[in-house]
């Protein structure tokens, strides 16, 4: 069971270079009782790309979610106001 929910969205725009791209994560249970971190990413409006994580504890989960949110802050990406349905 996960303790608290990790959902993150973040965004990096660039009009000058014609680039939009999302990225974003989440810390779900799966049905075999482990924790999974569930990672999309791509240009905005695109399906894009979806990579899946095991852990059998949460808090290393919660470590790359960490990790992942670090790299991601430092290339640009920033968060919207919203996340999109």
């Amino acid at each position: 069971m996960i303790s608290q929910p990790y959902h993150l969205y973040v965004e990096r725009s660039d009009a000058a270079s014609n680039m939009a791209r999302y990225y974003a994560m989440s810390i779900e249970p799966n049905l075999f009782g482990d924790v999974c971190l569930l990672r999309k990413w791509g240009r905005i409006g695109s399906k894009g790309q979806m990579k899946v994580h095991h852990f059998g504890r949460e808090e290393e989960a919660v470590q790359l979610f960490l990790d992942l949110l670090r790299q991601k802050r430092k290339r640009g990406y920033r968060p919207r106001a919203s996340m999109p349905r």
